[in-house]
């Protein structure tokens, strides 16, 4: 029950609703570290796990590499408030978690990363365990057969941020306002 409460929050969230806070989720629900815990495969082929997203502020974003739109303009946007954060920012960790794993192997997701920042750490691995990792953080999927055989995704477009514990912080809705993201960054640096 307490998963599907949140992901009613997340989407309430990424719909601009700005009254559901990661505070008040804390003080229903105890600040247990969200997401299960999972083994995945970063873009240099090492193992990765929950782990990574304890220690500092964490943003994510879930997306895929033959993305038309949404995760280019996203990770385009993500690499650019952590320039413009500075040093204000240099304690947030940022990873794109590939959604499409058939496709985004290991050095497919480094390279497309590497067109944005080397801030930004790719996540891939076994389908089924990056299905399961997704759903646990509450994100929207779902492969949409296209015409000669293609396919694409659908899929949640909100940054997802976590502060230091791995605890739920806030979200990043695509294409929100510049400023307004900035702030939820800062304010992640500092407090998350």
């Amino acid at each position: 029950m307490m998963r599907s409460i949140l992901i009613g929050i997340l989407v309430l969230m990424a719909a601009g609703i700005g009254w559901l806070t990661f505070d008040w989720y804390r003080g229903h629900y105890g600040g247990q570290p969200f997401g299960a815990p999972f083994a995945l495969t970063d873009q240099t082929g090492q193992p990765v796990t929950e782990a990574a997203f304890r220690g500092q502020p964490t943003v994510l974003f879930f997306g895929f590499t033959h993305c038309p739109e949404v995760c280019p303009t996203t990770l385009f946007e993500l690499s650019g408030w952590l320039k413009t954060l500075g040093d204000d920012g240099k304690n947030i960790k940022a990873y794109f978690v590939s959604i499409d794993p058939e496709r985004d192997t290991p050095d497919v997701i480094k390279a497309y990363v590497g067109n944005f920042s080397d801030r930004i750490v790719g996540i891939t691995g076994d389908p089924d365990k990056v299905r399961a990792m997704a759903k646990s953080f509450g994100i929207y999927f779902k492969r949409v057969e296209t015409s000669g055989g293609d396919y694409t995704m659908d899929h949640t477009a909100s940054v997802l941020m976590l502060n230091r514990k791995g605890d739920f912080f806030g979200t990043i809705a695509y294409e929100e306002n510049p400023d307004a993201a900035l702030a939820k960054l800062k304010r992640l640096a500092k407090d998350g």
